[in-house]
């Protein structure tokens, strides 16, 4: 087994806090992208970034505003106009290729490397605010431990060319952009360089997992659809003339009521949630216009696609009822797909093998995440894909302003992926 001397987690931890300085939420993430492929590049991979990875349509676009924002903002950080130039319109991300030239496996590796729009604490006992690295964007934070996932993958990137003498084959590493609100895998899984994929690995750190302990492979991820929804009605004077008026308030309250009566599936967990409804311009005006942000949830993906056909009846009768127009919009999707048993074993044994704390399997009902749909297209073309759990040291959960991890609990995830790449590696000589 190979072990990292316990020293590069300070090459980890610069890296980390550098990306935590400067959080970018998806598809806008290009000062992240561009510090990632100049790395990579440096390093002697074949870097895909962008346009040039070749995906599909992506859900949830910022404004043209918002991308133009960030995309000045990397450009005055000092990004590489190389990369800048392929990213425009807000097209991150990065795949670094390496080809060994010698016949074996594709072993490929997926890091999430985008923000969320939360503002960071300034309390005294969070540690960015301490040590000096708290977000410069006021309103963005790494909030899910992204920022600790990009560095993981540049440190797996270093330490494989580090050890390529002992590989075989192909190996991919994905950096997506996008995961927070399942975005970005949707898009990705059209690139034509994820078609040869032998064997998947996807991580996360934390997630309420504790210190020191390794979830090799996992299941229960909640299928996901969510939806932005827009209510065209007509004006009209709430005390002269109200009967010329179309409600779309109280159509899109109605419509909310709706979805949460709508009853629980019996082929699994279910969660249907109104995050957001806004309508209305004035107390005596018959509101013209309303606004709704929405997400469905299942245990599977059918589930899923139940309450999918459900909500567009829904919105259907509404429409009629109040004589309103309902237009939709998909602004994320993610998909229910189990780890493969077998390769969360073999993860399982690496990390036996580096005495690090395991489980094999675990199922969680909770969250989403999108790499599902990569774990998918890997499955469907006989290939194998699991997604495990690092564990660290929570001061409070994700998604929380005071968001922090343990960064001595990123060089267990990369030796565990490294050492299992070079096992699978020594498998194909057999």
């Amino acid at each position: 087994m190979i072990r990292i001397p316990v020293s590069y987690i300070e090459n980890l931890s610069a890296w980390r806090r550098n990306f935590h300085r400067y959080p970018e939420p998806g598809w806008l993430e290009f000062r992240t992208t561009a510090q990632i492929a100049d790395r990579l590049e440096s390093l002697g991979y074949d870097v895909f970034v962008g346009q040039d990875i070749g995906i599909g349509e992506r859900l949830g676009l910022p404004s043209k505003e918002e991308i133009q924002l960030f995309y000045e903002r990397a450009k005055k950080l000092g990004a590489n106009e190389k990369w800048l130039a392929k990213m425009e319109g807000g097209y991150t991300g990065a795949i670094a290729v390496l080809d060994t030239g010698i016949p074996g496996p594709t072993v490929a590796f997926r890091v999430d490397i985008d923000a969320l729009p939360i503002r960071e604490s300034e309390e005294s006992h969070h540690v960015p605010q301490q040590e000096g690295f708290r977000s410069e964007y006021d309103g963005f934070m790494h909030a899910c431990g992204h920022d600790s996932h990009a560095s993981i993958g540049l440190g797996l990137a270093e330490q494989i060319m580090v050890h390529r003498n002992l590989l075989k084959g192909k190996v991919k590493i994905i950096f997506q952009p996008a995961e927070e609100g399942v975005r970005g895998a949707a898009a990705l899984v059209e690139s034509p360089l994820l078609c040869d994929i032998d064997y998947l690995f996807a991580m996360h750190i934390g997630t309420g997992v504790e210190k020191g302990l390794f979830i090799a492979g996992t299941d229960g991820f909640f299928a996901t659809s969510k939806y932005d929804v827009a209510l065209s009605g007509l004006a009209a004077h709430a005390g002269a003339y109200p009967e010329r008026g179309k409600n779309a308030l109280l159509a899109s309250a109605q419509a909310a009521l709706a979805l949460h009566a709508l009853p629980h599936h019996s082929g699994g967990a279910s969660r249907i949630n109104v995050g957001t409804l806004q309508a209305g311009a004035g107390r005596n005006v018959i509101p013209s216009s309303a606004h709704m942000q929405l997400e469905l949830r299942g245990e599977t993906t059918e589930i899923v696609n139940y309450y999918e056909e459900k909500m567009l009846d829904v919105f259907e009768g509404i429409a009629k009822m109040y004589d309103v127009e309902v237009s939709y919009k998909k602004v994320g999707s993610a998909i229910s797909v189990p780890s493969d048993a077998s390769l969360a074993a073999v993860l399982a044994k690496t990390a036996n093998e580096l005495n690090i704390k395991y489980i094999d399997y675990e199922t969680f009902k909770a969250g989403s995440e999108d790499a599902t749909f990569l774990m998918k297209k890997v499955q469907d073309r006989g290939g194998q894909a699991t997604y495990s759990i690092m564990g660290t040291h929570l001061p409070v959960g994700h998604h929380h302003e005071c968001f922090d991890i343990d960064e001595e609990d990123m060089l267990p995830a990369i030796e565990i992926w490294l050492n299992t790449l070079i096992s699978l590696s020594k498998e194909t000589s057999k």
